[in-house]
C-alpha cells in the first residue's frame, strides 16, 4: 500500500511538499511553489528510486546563500515518508 507524507519545506521558496512511496520507492513527487519547471524535473528524475538513495544525493544541497535548498528539503521530506513506513 502507497504511504503518503504532506511535508512542509522551511527556508525555500515551495510551499509544500507531497511525497508517496512504497517498499522503498518513491511512487509520486509533487511540489507545490516554487520554480516550477526545475521542481518538476526533479520530481520526475527522483521517481521510482529508492528513498535512501534520493536522500543520499539531495541531503546537504544548498540554494545561494541559504543553508538548505528545494531539493534537500525534498530529501527531508523522504527522510519522514521512510520514518512513516519505518525503514
Amino acid at each position: 500500500m502507497e504511504t503518503k507524507v504532506i511535508f512542509m519545506p522551511q527556508g525555500v521558496c515551495s510551499r509544500c511538499i507531497e511525497v508517496c512511496g512504497e517498499n522503498g520507492v518513491l511512487t509520486r513527487v509533487n511540489f507545490m511553489g516554487g520554480c516550477h519547471g526545475n521542481l518538476q524535473g526533479i520530481a520526475k528524475l527522483v521517481q521510482g528510486m529508492r528513498y535512501e538513495d534520493v536522500v543520499q544525493r539531495l541531503q546537504g544541497i544548498e540554494c545561494g546563500n541559504k543553508p538548505t535548498s528545494c531539493p534537500d528539503q525534498l530529501a527531508r521530506a523522504v527522510q519522514e515518508l521512510m520514518r512513516k513506513e519505518g525503514k
